[in-house]
């Protein structure tokens, strides 16, 4: 059944077939659908990728020097030469109306290959004019669509398309769902919350963000839908927020100055200031009653696990259970390594909970956990699995967050228990602040951001070529003959030929063949990787400790929770493959003693994103520098190491590229939820949708 033109437009018109539409029919909604769009609301909801304004075109014999001007042209000649200097210069000329202009890049001749004769563009900038003729300096380029070169004006919006459609048919079909459906879309924000936030009504929005009449309208269509998006986001979490607040009693566990004198005597070093505000943050919340929900985030070796272990110790001197969840056995014993030897002369009783336990070990562990016995636990995700259950658990500290999921955090907050544990989540990945905003955007957040005395930052410097090469090994072999060790570090464990070509990617396994018979033969070479059982890796890591391994090739095993004072040189093969905030985390594994470290970035890529990318790591040591340039680069996926379903479920809006709306929204949704506003009777259709997207992946109440 099509869509009923004699009929007032409602509300079900919205989800209607886009077949049904002028200009689509069965063949195009197939295509469509490629896209994802099959409904009127698809259709309606489908941002624009980019728009193309011809509102402000102008004839050549009209430009001046004062001014940016936009003209439109056909490329008649390509030319690409070097100059002085040793630099390029690569020129393009455009015919417009018989009036000629140029536009000239230097030292960007790959600018040559996204022209061809006889091509439609734009060129936007400021114009000079050289020997008579107006020439744009590296000016901004649209490239004209095959239906767009007779466009005179006015601004044409531009989608995504896919094979078989054409842009002038998305057009037609979204302008046909426009003006017959835009009218049947609920409004659901009160006019009041629309005048102070600046957001048009939202069926106009959706006119002026398809068929605007000015940029200024384009814009504000789309800040609308962007920022509905982000604001339903955001109320989740301040519900969520508010529900842990108001709802979740927690057990008391105070500080008082004997366990504070008792906790600090543990450990070897003096806490730094930003230790101690961290620790004042987090014991205010252990003693308040209600369930902390914290986030500390510290930059690589700011001490982070000393703050946690004080917290756990907190509950455990209050009669309490504490445990810590890392994501790896490698972690998870380090940790445990810590504290045991910093609880040897005390009597907390404690366990290390990992899947390498024997079915006996394991069981008489859970049954000192259930009864208890054990006061302190350290493991893998082995301590969240079925049958681990704590007879009094007060605080859970979870590890480099970022490897788990949304679920397993929440894991500890949905206890059976009267109370619920107080939940501490702890990266040494720097997190951008985007991301703190969505993905923990509910919980309360403590940065540490100063570092050990006598710390040094590692002098870090790209290797490329072969002269480049050997002189990095000819120092590595330098610093391991005066007594230090070497990480070296692969982007896999086995060989693998790629996209079938013969290029191998170095492996771990290759890596480690070649020094132990080539560049490093004169020095104890070892392997370690994911693939080995606990007992070699345990084995080889011990023999790096003592010193007896001098150089360890390694997959990512070691990114994080690997401390050997002694290792002074990180050299990563193929660093272009790995992440930036990864890089930071490897680099973070030298230079932890009295000696200058040293990390070597060993990459032939000479893509510009893999140079921009290794020169940001060159250029500062500043974690929460590199998160945000990671981020800006990358994406929130791939800068968190994972992609998590439902982890950032937006429709629309991209934290990267919406940062600024972000903020805003968030502010309004936590002004509205804060007040008590939400709970108005006016906003009861923005509770719906809030509960419609978010209710079970945040687990929010039904009502309240």
């Amino acid at each position: 059944m099509g869509i009923d033109l004699t009929s007032p437009v409602t509300a079900d018109v919205l989800s209607e077939p886009v077949q049904f539409l002028k200009g689509a029919g069965p063949e195009r909604a197939a295509l469509l659908a490629r896209l994802e769009l099959t409904t009127v609301r698809d259709l309606l909801w489908y941002l624009p990728r980019d728009v193309l304004d011809l509102t402000d075109v102008c004839e050549v014999q009209k430009l001046t020097s004062d001014k940016v001007h936009t003209v439109r042209g056909e490329v008649v000649e390509m030319d690409g030469r070097q100059i002085a200097g040793g630099r390029s210069l690569s020129a393009v000329l455009l015919n417009s109306d018989g009036q000629f202009v140029r536009g000239l890049w230097f030292n960007q001749s790959w600018i040559l290959q996204k022209f061809r004769p006889g091509q439609i563009v734009l060129f936007s900038g400021k114009p000079k004019k050289h020997a008579g003729r107006w020439e744009f300096s590296h000016p901004r380029v649209q490239y004209l669509d095959e239906d767009d070169p007779n466009a005179t004006g006015g601004i044409l919006c531009r989608y995504g398309l896919t094979e078989g459609l054409r842009m002038w048919e998305i057009r037609r079909i979204i302008r046909d769902a426009v003006e017959r459906c835009a009218g049947a879309v609920p409004e659901r924000l009160p006019e009041s919350f629309r005048a102070a936030n600046a957001l048009p009504q939202i069926g106009e929005a959706l006119r002026q963000l398809h068929l605007p009449k000015s940029m200024d309208e384009y814009n504000a269509g789309r800040r609308r839908l962007l920022f509905d998006d982000l604001l339903d986001f955001q109320i989740a979490l301040a519900v969520r927020r508010r529900m842990w607040k108001t709802q979740e009693d927690a057990p008391k566990l105070p500080t008082t100055a004997k366990i504070d004198a008792r906790i600090r005597r543990l450990f070897p070093f003096t806490l730094t200031d930003g230790q101690n505000q961290a620790v004042r943050e987090i014991t205010a919340d252990l003693a308040s009653g209600k369930a902390m929900h914290r986030l500390l985030q510290a930059d690589v070796g700011a001490g982070k696990t000393a703050v946690a272990v004080y917290g756990m110790l907190v509950a455990v001197a209050a009669g309490w259970q504490t445990v810590m969840m890392a994501p790896t056995e490698v972690l998870a014993n380090q940790h445990w390594e810590m504290i045991d030897a910093a609880l040897r002369e005390s009597r907390v009783n404690r366990r290390l909970l990992t899947g390498s336990l024997t079915a006996a070990q394991r069981r008489k562990t859970l049954d000192e956990i259930a009864r208890g016995e054990v006061s302190l636990v350290v493991g893998t995700q082995a301590v969240i699995q079925q049958g681990v259950k704590f007879a009094k658990l007060g605080l859970a500290v979870i590890d480099e967050q970022h490897k788990f999921g949304v679920e397993q955090r929440a894991h500890f907050s949905m206890t059976e228990a009267a109370v619920s544990p107080h939940v501490l989540v702890m990266t040494a990945t720097p997190i951008p602040r985007s991301l703190c905003l969505t993905q923990f955007g509910d919980l309360d957040i403590t940065i540490i951001k100063d570092l050990p005395p006598g710390r040094q930052k590692i002098v870090t410097g790209r290797i490329t070529g072969t002269a480049a090469r050997t002189r990095a090994w000819d120092f590595i072999r330098k610093q391991l003959r005066a007594g230090r060790q070497a990480y070296v570090v692969c982007p896999r464990i086995e060989e693998k030929v790629e996209d079938s070509a013969e290029y191998v990617a170095p492996s771990a396994e290759q890596v480690y063949r070649r020094l132990s018979t080539d560049e490093l033969r004169d020095f104890r070479v070892a392997l370690i990787h994911g693939q080995m059982d606990r007992v070699q890796k345990s084995e080889v890591m011990e023999s790096f400790r003592s010193g007896e391994t001098q150089v360890l090739v390694s997959t990512t095993v070691i990114e994080v929770g690997v401390d050997v004072p002694n290792a002074t040189l990180m050299a990563i093969m193929q660093a272009e493959r790995f992440g930036l905030s990864q890089l930071h985390q490897l680099r973070g594994r030298v230079g932890r003693g009295k000696f200058q470290g040293y990390c070597f970035l060993f990459s032939e890529a000479d893509s510009a994103e893999a140079v921009k990318r290794l020169h940001v790591l060159e250029s500062t040591t500043d974690g929460f520098e590199i998160a945000e340039a990671d981020f800006e680069i990358r994406g929130p996926g791939d800068v968190l190491g994972t992609r998590q379903h439902g982890d950032l479920p937006l429709k629309v809006a991209n934290i990267v590229r919406d940062r600024e709306l972000l903020v805003e929204a968030r502010d309004a949704a936590f002004q509205l939820v804060d007040s008590g506003e939400i709970d108005q009777p006016e906003f009861l259709p923005v509770k719906f949708d809030v509960l419609d997207r978010f209710g079970r992946l945040m687990d929010l109440p039904q009502s309240g």
